[in-house]
Order: C-alpha cells, then sequence, then structure tokens
C-alpha cells in the first residue's frame, strides 16, 4: 500500500491508479479547441503539472473521439527533451485527463503579441530547439501536422517545447496521407495539392513559424481560403528586411525550409534529418548536445513574476463554466455495453497510463 491522504472522507492510495482526486486544481492557463488546461499540484510528490482536460459531452459533438484516443496513443510513445511529454492520462465520467509536462513560461504566440518581431539570436535558438524535436518525432514515425507559434511553450528558462498532438498521425513510407489537417496559414503546399504527403511537411510549417517570430507576420496571406491556397502554392516568398533587419544566414535558411520540392526542402534531404541544421553557418559553433540537454542559457528566459497566459482563461473557468472541474467519483458497476458507441470507445481505448 503507498502513502495515503485524509483530505475527503475516504483515504487515497497513491499506488493505486492515478484520478483526480490525486491532485489539487490551481489556476486555469489554457484553452484549445477540444480542452482546457489547468495547474495541478500531485498530492504525494508536490510536483507541478499541466492538466489538459476535454469534455467527453463536447468532444462527441464536435465528433472528435478518434482525435483525442489518437492523442493519447501518441504521446504514450514519445519523451523528449524538446516536447511537452505526457505523465498520466485517466478519465471520470465527464472528462479525460492529461497530466503533461508544466511550462509556465507562455506560448510563443503570447509574446509575438506582446513583443513584436522577436531577436534574431532568440528565433534561432528555439528553431535549434525544435529541429531536434521535430527530429525526434519523425525517428518515431509521428507528423505533428500543426506546428505553429501557438503550439510551443516556454519553460521557466526560456526552452522551446512542442505541444497540442491533436491532429498528429504516425506515417509510412508506402501510403502518403491526403487528409487535410492543421491551421491553413502553416500548411505546406503539398498538403493543399491533395496530391499525398509525409513528415516532410512539419518542416514548412516550421519554416513558415521561424519566418513569423522574425518578422511578427506570415509569408503567405489571404482573405480567402481560395486566395490563400494560391499563395502558398504559387508566390514568392518575400522578406522586409527593410523594415526588419535580418541576417543573410537567417534568409538562405528560411528560404530552403519554405522549399516547394519536398524532396529539395530542408531537413528532407538526407537519412538525417538533422545535417542540414548542424552543418548552415546559421548555427555557427552551436553545441548542438549541450543545446538537448538544456545545459546552454536561452537567449530570453520570461518574467516568472507575472502570467505568461491570457489571465481571461481563469476568469472563463470560474465565471463563464456552467459546470467548473471538481473532484468527482465515477459511477459504480457502469455497463460498458450499454453505453453508446462514442462513450464506449473513450471506456475501451482512453486508458489508464503511469
Amino acid at each position: 500500500m503507498g502513502a495515503v491522504c485524509c483530505c475527503f472522507s475516504e483515504p487515497i492510495d497513491f499506488d493505486s491508479e492515478v484520478t483526480l482526486y490525486h491532485f489539487d486544481l490551481h489556476r486555469a492557463v489554457g484553452r484549445g479547441a477540444f480542452g482546457k488546461v489547468r495547474v495541478v499540484e500531485h498530492k504525494n510528490t508536490k510536483k507541478l503539472y499541466a492538466l489538459k482536460y476535454i469534455d467527453k459531452a463536447q468532444c462527441i459533438r464536435q465528433k472528435a473521439v478518434a482525435n483525442v484516443v489518437q492523442e493519447r496513443r501518441l504521446l504514450e510513445k514519445i519523451d523528449h527533451a524538446f516536447i511537452v511529454n505526457m505523465r498520466y492520462a485517466f478519465q471520470d465520467d465527464d472528462n479525460c485527463f492529461f497530466v503533461l509536462d508544466l511550462m509556465l513560461g507562455g506560448d510563443l504566440r503570447f509574446h509575438l503579441e506582446r513583443k513584436g518581431p522577436l531577436p534574431e539570436t532568440t528565433v534561432k535558438f528555439w528553431l535549434a530547439q525544435l529541429a531536434l524535436g521535430v527530429a525526434y518525432l519523425h525517428s518515431q514515425r509521428i507528423i505533428h501536422r500543426d506546428l505553429k507559434p501557438d503550439n510551443v511553450l516556454l519553460d521557466s528558462q526560456g526552452n522551446a517545447h512542442i505541444t497540442d498532438f491533436n491532429v498528429a498521425i504516425h506515417y509510412s513510407d508506402r501510403r502518403p496521407h491526403k487528409g487535410v489537417a492543421g491551421s491553413m496559414a502553416y500548411m505546406a503546399p503539398e498538403v493543399l495539392a491533395r496530391k499525398g504527403y509525409s513528415w516532410q511537411i512539419d518542416w514548412w510549417s516550421l519554416g513558415i513559424t521561424t519566418y513569423e517570430l522574425l518578422f511578427n507576420k506570415r509569408p503567405f496571406d489571404g482573405k480567402s481560403v481560395e486566395r490563400m491556397t494560391n499563395s502558398i502554392l504559387k508566390e514568392p516568398v518575400k522578406f522586409p528586411t527593410d523594415t526588419v533587419p535580418v541576417s543573410d544566414h537567417a534568409i538562405n535558411i528560411l528560404k530552403q525550409l519554405l522549399e516547394r520540392d519536398p524532396t529539395k526542402r530542408f531537413g528532407c534531404r538526407s537519412v538525417n534529418h538533422l545535417n542540414d541544421f548542424y552543418e548552415h553557418p546559421w548555427f555557427g559553433r552551436l553545441e548542438w548536445d549541450k543545446l538537448e540537454s538544456k545545459e546552454l542559457t536561452a537567449p530570453f528566459i520570461p518574467d516568472m513574476k507575472q502570467a505568461n497566459f491570457d489571465v481571461s482563461h481563469e476568469l472563463d473557468e470560474f465565471l463563464m463554466v456552467e459546470k467548473p472541474l471538481t473532484h468527482s467519483k465515477r459511477k459504480a458497476n457502469a455497463d460498458i455495453e450499454k453505453l453508446k458507441p462514442e462513450l464506449r470507445q473513450l471506456e475501451e481505448q482512453y486508458i489508464y497510463r503511469l
């Protein structure tokens, strides 16, 4: 038997399957298309995590059950220095829960909106970290499919981490994917052309993200889906260096990341996808081993004395939500066979994980 806590009428066995009762609930820090995020503290270890929770009823209404199950399965298989890793997964009658590494430094969209174009040295540091994360995902045969500033979180030391695997998928070399998923402004040409794509699309999205961090705007624009598609497929990339000075090395790497031919794209030209990064002069004498072990000091350290997220999330949780998150016991002896198909799928496939 493990240690117990007597905060409730019944003691908590910390050696049993994890439930929400194992955590103290703290402030709300974010929300996404399929769920919300709160800071939680494990009652036994006192370690802080991010709790992403997804309302089952809303998930079913949005026809997102398969996405949630897929995300949980993918996160089960990965663990990397520059990824927001999953530590636990469980559910109750109303919600599915992901317990993830806590990142209180904010996402890159938050900092971009408040600071405008970011310094080249900072963007270069983050690009190197994200390249390591992307290459790791590809080594696990995973395509993220939605890399963008919103899906990169900073820890308290300014290190970048990839998050949100809601539309991520496994890939096969034998069968290209044709499904359109992700955020259109960051989609590679081969996705929009619907001729089949694979892992190469993540390097394009990383190129769009890097461009946006440097110039505070995206390289392709359009007020309609048709115009945006045409821009991504055909228009040349322009670099507003007259308003935001950027080095020639930075421009060179952007041009290669935003190469429309995936066989010639930066990160796609050799068996080791990182060789292009290791050999590019923009990274100079970067010590990649020390970068991956987080021994290098980041050029930008978030101010941890302030909230690096939209504080309206917390107001929304307590003032606008009809049913705020609370600890609740599961109904005893539920008959899975009598559940609706979607709820049954969650019960059978969104399983406990420690």
